[in-house]
């Protein structure tokens, strides 16, 4: 009877300490994701330089009227904006140039976020999400065109890799306030 109260007390503390996590993008993961990405391959190599080509970057998904966003749309853009990173990931013909193990947790912590973070998709202003997805789905639609023009090469991941780069940076820069961060002072 006593080992059936402590099961019993253990399953209901677990699952209070589950039900009580903050439905938030932690802030410290999305900067490990950026540095694995950025130290995964390195500087951009020079050989690839005549196959980077320019993609607009959506800053209005992230932004208001210039300002950036309230926490609660900046959130969803970040998760959406993972999303498609994480889509783009999933192909099968990834550069082996890269550092294989710092691409696994790239992957990983990516998939952690999103999975840990759905349960924001909840509480979302419709309106204001369809626009900003729209437009996210629209860039992330020309990354994924550069990969399967160049035929996935090298050179076109380290295109892909370079923008998700500048796109995670600016996350971190103009996007921190709307990412939960453990003991920021």
């Amino acid at each position: 009877m006593a080992l059936q109260t402590i099961t019993w007390m253990s399953t209901f503390l677990c699952l209070a300490q589950v039900c009580s996590m903050p439905c938030q993008l932690q802030g410290q993961l999305v900067r490990v994701t950026h540095n694995l990405l950025r130290d995964m391959g390195g500087n951009f190599p020079l050989e690839c330089l005549q196959e980077n080509v320019f993609m607009a970057f959506p800053a209005t998904a992230f932004t208001t009227s210039g300002a950036p966003l309230l926490s609660s749309s900046g959130a969803t853009a970040i998760y959406e904006t993972l999303k498609n990173i994480d889509t783009l990931f999933g192909a099968d013909d990834m550069p082996t140039k890269w550092d294989q193990q710092k691409l696994e947790n790239f992957q990983n912590i990516l998939y952690r976020q999103i999975e840990e973070s759905k349960c924001m998709m909840g509480s979302v202003d419709t309106c204001d999400y369809l626009v900003r997805a729209k437009v996210l789905t629209t860039y992330f639609g020309n990354i994924a065109a550069v990969l399967k023009e160049k035929n996935f090469s090298y050179c076109a991941w380290e295109v892909v890799r370079k923008e998700l780069l500048f796109t995670l940076q600016f996350i971190l820069e103009h996007n921190s306030d709307s990412l939960l961060w453990a003991n920021r002072t």
